[in-house]
């Protein structure tokens, strides 16, 4: 398999990819034509922040598994055209995170002290040391906003500057604020208290310019401002106002709504301190994010899980084994079920019992891929299944339950409209998946290969003759199951097949005195 890796990547990721036998093209500088042209005949894409996937490059990436993002932001990425395509997104948020968060202390150092301007001052040959009196930050308020990874290693490392340390995390708990060293508040006290605000928050339609002018005015005057998350959080226009006004005393930059940021008129301010994206750029955390990101390939291109996949869920290892089978169950019961009904517009998926709520969402994913299958074919996948469910306006329901009906673990896949359901519930037998019951009937059966599914009368003459029809056009059954309700009632005759049966031999089968429908399952 080819690997593409178009922004400069640390040779230790690199090397990694060929360890494992990946071809790997490194070639940089690519236009949003020149990338399209290629990328055809690749099977993963390395980039960082300097190329735009873009949907064109996406429609182009016609053999495209993955694409890893040596990094953390993924703004460079049309994530939702790659999710459409069934391609992975997957980025490096770990690798530099101590990078990142020790840049935001020494940009708020730098701005508390005044270094940059005093350096370039002496540079001069000026000594102006009265110019350039700082504050500390010991006593100082510092809120943080957001507390993820880099967010939490910031308010970590500022409680040990004997700052008092608040933050806004609406999903982070108190307990988890508290082992930080922080104290949660609202966004409007963080606002209104600190001394010192600094960012860390993706950029979302949630979060751009979630500090604005309003926020700048409800602020103490003499605030410092810091920004090393991502460009447009802070709203420059609103910055730059706030600081000609002498609201706020400062600002540290490391990004911008534009990169280079030429002609930002924030480049012209004294007490604005800059450096340009370097919150990842050290040695350690370019060879982290790139054996981080390799890895990630390497997982995808060999089928296995990817860890930081940001557009489909993750199981983590240890779980996966003992998960797998019931993932192929639950995609085996999504495309059985989906052949049996004419028409649908909601599918619930029940879980019920232990195994299966430990992977819930995968679970519900795979029950999704099974059912579209029949329909859209081999272009759904785990990636673009809850797309496509969305597209074609199929309401999906997940519900769970501590213990199944006939076997502690169960997974239950029910599809209905107004006018028609259908539903199949299967187990993990033995280490096989097996379907243990259609609609109220009783099952053992082994979904693979061809089936042929016929209702009928409870009574005699039925299932020879079904066997017989099969039998004179020389397909072989290689297995039979048989479930009934009540004895004279309805029934359901499951008769493995090792061939396809068209179509006349079932309108055939439907012909036979007492059947009352059959359908061909291919799983």
């Amino acid at each position: 398999m080819k690997v593409l890796v178009s922004d400069p990547l640390a040779r230790e990721g690199i090397e990694e990819l060929l360890n494992h036998g990946f071809e790997v093209d490194v070639i940089t500088g690519l236009s949003e034509n020149e990338l399209c042209n290629i990328i055809g005949e690749y099977d993963a894409l390395i980039v960082r922040s300097g190329t735009k996937v873009t949907k064109k490059v996406i429609e182009h990436a016609t053999n495209l598994k993955i694409v890893g993002r040596a990094g953390v932001g993924v703004d460079n990425i049309d994530v939702m055209a790659a999710t459409e395509r069934g391609i992975i997104v997957a980025n490096a948020p770990e690798g530099n995170t101590v990078s990142a968060a020790e840049h935001t202390i020494a940009m708020m150092m730098a701005l508390a002290r005044n270094i940059p301007q005093a350096h370039a001052s002496l540079k001069r040959g000026e000594w102006n040391r009265s110019k350039f009196i700082g504050t500390e930050l010991r006593g100082k308020t510092v809120g943080v906003i957001g507390l993820g990874r880099i967010g939490a290693e910031v308010a970590r490392r500022c409680s040990c500057l004997e700052t008092e340390v608040i933050a806004y995390d609406p999903y982070v708990s108190e307990e988890r604020a508290r082992s930080l060293g922080a104290t949660l508040v609202s966004l409007d006290e963080l606002i209104a208290r600190a001394d010192i605000i600094t960012v860390h928050t993706p950029l979302t339609k949630d979060t751009k310019d979630l500090i604005d002018t309003d926020e700048f005015d409800r602020m103490k005057k003499g605030v410092r401002i810091i920004n090393c998350a991502r460009g447009g959080i802070v709203n420059e226009e609103a910055l730059y106002n706030a600081i000609k006004d002498g609201k706020v005393a400062g600002a540290a930059l490391d990004v911008f709504v534009s990169e280079p940021p030429m002609g930002s008129p924030l480049l012209e301010l004294e007490n604005v301190v800059v450096t340009p994206h370097l919150g990842a750029s050290t040695e350690e955390a370019q060879i982290n994010v790139a054996i981080t990101i390799a890895r990630q390939v390497i997982d995808a291109l060999e089928g296995k899980p990817v860890r930081n996949a940001i557009n489909m869920p993750y199981i983590k290892p240890e779980v996966l084994s003992e998960v797998r089978p019931y993932i192929e169950l639950a995609e085996k019961l999504g495309k059985f079920t989906a052949q049996l009904i004419s028409g649908y517009d909601t599918l619930e998926v029940v879980l019920a019992g232990d195994i299966p709520n430990k992977a819930d969402d995968v679970l519900t994913i795979a029950s999704i891929k099974g059912v579209l299958e029949p329909v859209v074919g081999s272009g759904v996948n785990y990636v673009n299944a809850e797309y496509l469910a969305k597209e074609r306006r199929l309401k999906v329901i997940k519900s769970t339950k501590e213990e199944g009906d006939v076997f502690p673990d169960e997974i239950t896949i029910r599809l209905f409209s107004t006018s028609e359901q259908r539903y199949v519930t299967g187990s993990v037998v033995g280490g096989v998946p097996k379907i243990t019951r259609i609609d109220n009937y009783s099952m053992d059966v082994v979904p693979l290969g061809y089936m042929v599914v016929v209702w009928h009368i409870d009574k005699p003459n039925i299932i020879g003759p079904c066997c017989v029809v099969l039998g004179e056009e020389g397909i072989n059954i290689a297995g039979m199951q048989v479930g009934r309700i009540e004895r004279g009632g309805e029934s359901i005759m499951v008769l493995s097949t090792d061939s396809e049966v068209p179509d006349d031999l079932l309108r055939k089968i439907e012909g036979i005195d007492g059947v009352l429908s059959a359908k061909l399952v291919i799983i």
